[in-house]
């Protein structure tokens, strides 16, 4: 993407009305201050932009009644692995929003830099649009299938599932066409199964991206959630692939409680 080309220099003159260079104090055309201006206003878009997606990434971390009701019953290595996860992912979405901010002081000072913090910023924007679950993405990746002809697999399962392929670097995903996200909730019970209120149906079919070969190699570490199902009957397949789509989309809600801080 090239970025818009910088306002003129401040003090450089500007031929007016076709007066040559040097003939007199510089004058800025009207179609400069217009152009200017929206430059500027495109600029402000992306600010608000930025700023709600920021206010969101840290309101998701909210988990519902319904996740809140698994983890009661979960077993204490399983919520000690769950708050080790949430404590990384609270770090990079701190690390993230520092970065954002630093972007937005970009997108505040010279205007000469214009072009090039817009850039900068569209950039950041989709990265984190794809982290959230609401843009598509694409690369290369997996498909990893959960087989359940006894019905046996069980929330538990399922939430494993997410955790370890999040665990082993996956980017982003989607199950049976619903897109995880940072507060995805799975509910129910075996073989009726929901993921965010929508309800699916063995075999799972999940679509990762991320490297293929290192979270294929995680996930069948001895004791992982891959023996597991098998120890109910299910089965779990995978297969890499040098490019996949995964363009389920999450619904861009407005956080009810929280807001961004202004950082005063």
């Amino acid at each position: 993407m090239t970025g818009a080309a910088g306002p003129a220099e401040a003090g450089e003159p500007a031929d007016v009305d076709g007066a040559p260079p040097g003939g007199g104090e510089g004058v800025v055309a009207p179609q400069g201050r217009s152009a200017r201006r929206r430059r500027d206003l495109v600029a402000a878009g992306l600010i608000g932009v930025l700023t709600l997606l920021l206010g969101f990434a840290l309101a998701v971390q909210v988990r519902n009644a319904d996740e809140a009701q698994v983890l009661a019953g979960a077993r204490e290595e399983d919520l000690v692995r769950i708050l080790d996860e949430l404590t990384s992912r609270e770090d990079r979405l701190r690390a993230q929003i520092a970065e954002q901010r630093s972007a937005l002081e970009e997108l505040s000072g010279s205007g000469s830099r214009t072009g090039k913090a817009l850039q900068e910023a569209r950039r950041r924007a989709e990265t984190l649009g794809i982290l959230n679950g609401t843009l598509p993405a694409e690369g290369a990746g997996l498909t990893l299938t959960v087989r359940d002809p006894s019905a046996g697999v069980r929330v538990r399962d399922l939430l494993d599932v997410v955790q370890e392929l999040r665990a082993a670097g996956a980017e982003t995903m989607q199950v049976d066409g619903v897109r995880i996200g940072l507060s995805t909730a799975v509910t129910g019970s075996a073989g009726d199964l929901r993921v965010d209120g929508t309800a699916i149906t063995a075999p799972y079919e999940f679509v990762v991206i991320g490297d293929p070969q290192g979270i294929e190699t995680a996930m069948n570490i001895p004791g992982g959630v891959v023996q597991t199902i098998g120890s109910r009957g299910g089965s779990v397949s995978i297969t890499q692939s040098p490019l996949l789509v995964v363009d389920a989309l999450r619904p861009l809600d407005r956080p009810q409680y929280a807001s961004p801080d202004d950082g005063d």
